[in-house]
């Protein structure tokens, strides 16, 4: 709560001019050539964090929904005021969205500490939107709450309801298979995005509304309303409400985000089938404020949290079945004897009496599943540990095919991205259904800035003959609405020197997730001979200037979330 005659408002953090009173008075003439009324400007302010952004189909009903937010924030007393940040469109930012979330979470952060504003509301969207603003609005010691845009309505192809982009790679795979023709995957295209919002399936997007629910950043039931449903209007403008409210209460990101908070978005993480890269995200919001997520205790959780919704790409539904369902509400409700009830949130009351709230209303249980039959008996995801991984790799079990959980496989190694394209359709590719495919050089410190590039394609060859899975590994990322046994995250990346950069065509790897175990099973010392060889690679010239530059000089690995080294807090 903010200290007793400390200036709020505009008048809070005036512009250095020497003279104080000529600051306040010249910020007030210059808020009034905007047609504020001396009445508007002496009530509180409400900061609204807003990125637009012409490239991003998922804030393309921004607008109306900003309109939305200032109806909750005038209502209640305040003076609204939006700001814009960057965004990060996913499939428009190159060489990938994830290399400019921390930028946005800084500009995010500098603009909420340098501009006058009593409570802040973050409205984003596209996966590594929100994250970048949770990250931001940690690190401030501001009332902060986060408004999501909600996921896109299904589309239709010839009876088939469809939904980016679970289903664009479902079809892909189908015409790289030459199943379906060149019209075919034309008219698909035409009909996978049909509205504005976020991917409709549990893709890292609606992964992260349902994080930003659970952690009680977000209002209750906010998370899985569609962006073009008027709900999601109704939410923007409770939201607005909410963030004048918090400035009476004062509850800032540090009381809200806390260990006990971060373990109850890690077992709602486990219970949904969400995405992998909701594993660095919230090891990078939690980072902010000296909370560590540890891979070790994200097993420990798995192993004792099931999956209990059936969403794509773990399952056959979609976000707005979720919404209609019973959403986060009811998966916290079964999850309730494992949660840390006391935990406080956005709005004043504690996870328990959010939940009491919500207990007895409807559920969808072909959508929702009970804890005690559930869709899965264990989480939706797993670290493994070994000499391929020392700190550590993700898998997604939940879209995995449990065949290939218990195996050994013979390497088939693609040094780049670059080499990937050129050669995963070579019809002379070594490769059998039984290889294990291998990706280096596209972690968090090298020149590809950790893209989405994990979900390595079927070789042509292979997916002709009916193949549809096979394991692979990579120092890379997926897309949460990507599926298959495919091995993410592993650290040290292999620009950094780590073991996974070493690999040879033919190397022999082990796979077990029943022991939790990635293993690369050659000698040590051909290792250390092939430490010697690559020391020059990995002593390759870095960028010089600008943002790749901070980047290159101050990007930490996957299981730190890959925040920058100089923005993450101690250890609480």
């Amino acid at each position: 709560m903010k200290e007793k005659n400390k200036p709020g408002g505009l008048s809070q953090g005036l512009t250095h001019y020497g003279d104080a009173g000529f600051a306040g008075y010249l910020r007030r003439s210059f808020a009034k050539s905007m047609g504020y009324s001396a009445e508007a400007l002496d009530r509180p302010v409400v900061g609204i964090a807003y990125p637009p952004s012409g490239y991003s189909n998922c804030h393309r009903h921004f607008p109306e929904l900003l309109d939305a937010v200032k109806r909750g924030v005038t209502a209640a007393g305040g003076l609204p005021l939006e700001f814009p940040t960057i965004a990060l469109p996913e499939v428009f930012l190159a060489p990938t969205s994830l290399k400019y979330r921390n930028l946005m979470s800084m500009d995010t952060e500098e603009m909420i500490r340098a501009q006058p504003m009593d409570s802040v509301i973050l409205m984003g969207g596209c996966d590594k939107t929100v994250p970048a603003q949770l990250m931001g609005a940690a690190a401030c010691d501001v009332p902060a709450i986060q408004l999501v845009g909600g996921p896109m309505m299904t589309g239709t192809y010839r009876g088939e309801r469809l939904g980016a982009c679970t289903d664009c790679r479902r079809f892909w795979a189908m015409y790289r298979a030459g199943t379906i023709s060149d019209e075919e995957i034309n008219e698909i295209e035409d009909n996978l995005a049909t509205t504005a919002g976020t991917c409709p399936v549990m893709g890292t997007a609606s992964t992260m509304a349902c994080i930003a629910e659970a952690l009680g950043m977000a209002l209750p039931d906010s998370a899985g309303a569609p962006a073009v449903h008027a709900d999601r209007l109704r939410i923007a403008e409770a939201t607005g409400l909410a963030a004048y409210r918090l400035i009476q209460s004062g509850i800032t990101p540090a009381r809200v985000i806390t260990e006990k908070s971060v373990e109850n978005a890690l077992r709602v993480l486990l219970a949904i089938g969400g995405s992998t890269n909701a594993v660095i995200h919230l090891t990078a919001i939690a980072g902010r404020l000296g909370v560590s997520v540890k891979l070790e205790r994200l097993n420990e959780l798995s192993d004792d949290t099931p999956v209990i919704v059936n969403l794509k790409p773990t399952g056959e539904h979609y976000m707005q079945d979720f919404f209609a369902a019973g959403g986060v509400g009811a998966v916290l409700n079964e999850l309730k004897g494992k949660l840390h009830l006391d935990c406080i949130t956005v709005t004043g009351e504690s996870l328990g009496e959010r939940m009491t709230r919500s207990a007895a209303k409807p559920v969808d249980r072909r959508v929702i599943a009970t804890h005690d039959n559930p869709i899965e008996a264990v989480g939706g995801l797993i670290s493994l540990f070994g000499s391929l991984a020392p700190r550590g790799a993700v898998l997604k079990r939940s879209a995995a095919d449990t065949r290939l959980f218990e195996r050994e496989g013979t390497a088939v190694v693609f040094s780049s991205l670059d080499d990937l394209a050129h050669r995963i359709d070579d019809p002379d590719l070594p490769v059998s259904a039984d290889s294990f495919l291998i990706l280096q050089n596209a972690g968090p410190t090298s020149e590809a800035a950790m893209p989405e590039a994990g979900y390595l394609p079927i070789p042509r060859k292979l997916a002709a003959q009916g193949v549809k899975d096979m394991v692979r590994i990579s120092d890379a990322r997926m897309s949460g609405t990507a599926y298959g046994t495919i091995v993410l995250h592993v650290a040290p990346d292999a620009a950094a020197g780590g073991p996974l950069g070493l690999v040879r065509n033919g190397d022999r790897i082990r796979l077990s997730v029943r022991d939790r175990c990635l293993d690369l099973l050659v000698d040590e010392t051909v290792l250390n001979q092939r430490r010697k060889e690559s020391a020059d690679e990995l002593s390759a010239p870095r960028p010089q200037r600008g943002y790749a530059r901070l980047y290159q000089t101050s990007i930490l690995q996957a299981d730190e979330g890959c925040d920058f080294d100089f923005l993450t807090a101690t250890e609480r």
